[in-house]
């Protein structure tokens, strides 16, 4: 099988790291506040979230567009703005205590590859439609839609 989605869309990776873990109080609210994010997402399809993988060191979301993701991250009417205000303010004298990251990656339409195999509906294949591997997309480079580029 591969993932099909139409037109463009985001891959947002965002996880933590425990650097003190005795320091539970700084840590658990960063960790307990993203399933309650996730939740809310997956409840308001019209906020542009697509689906998630989640591991306990990092997350991999989708979504329609960075447009969508900025305007959740900056929402004040929902989970996440409170949460970061928060974490910032919990660790505002302490940063090192537990660390943070996040890297946003926008996909133009065709220029992603995905395999799946023996494998339930994951991943893109699930934040997307799973289609099964035809003559025609046998291969990895047959999957993705290199663009052309002048020059």
């Amino acid at each position: 099988m591969t993932a099909d989605i139409e037109g463009d869309f985001v891959v947002f990776l965002i996880g933590m790291r425990i650097n003190k873990p005795w320091k539970v109080h700084k840590w658990w609210p960063v960790f307990s506040a993203m399933p309650r994010m996730l939740k809310e997402l997956e409840a308001n399809p019209q906020l542009g979230f697509l689906g998630h993988v989640f591991g306990f060191k990092a997350i991999i979301q989708y979504w329609r567009s960075f447009d969508h993701l900025e305007a959740y991250a900056k929402s004040k009417h929902h989970n996440h703005l409170p949460a970061w205000k928060a974490f910032n303010q919990t660790i505002s004298e302490s940063r090192g205590d537990v660390g943070i990251w996040h890297e946003t990656y926008q996909v133009r339409a065709g220029e992603y590859e995905a395999v799946y195999s023996g494998m339930p509906r994951f991943g893109l294949g699930a934040a997307g439609d799973l289609v099964p591997i035809t003559k025609h997309t046998d291969t990895a480079k047959d999957r993705i839609k290199t663009p052309v580029t002048g020059g």
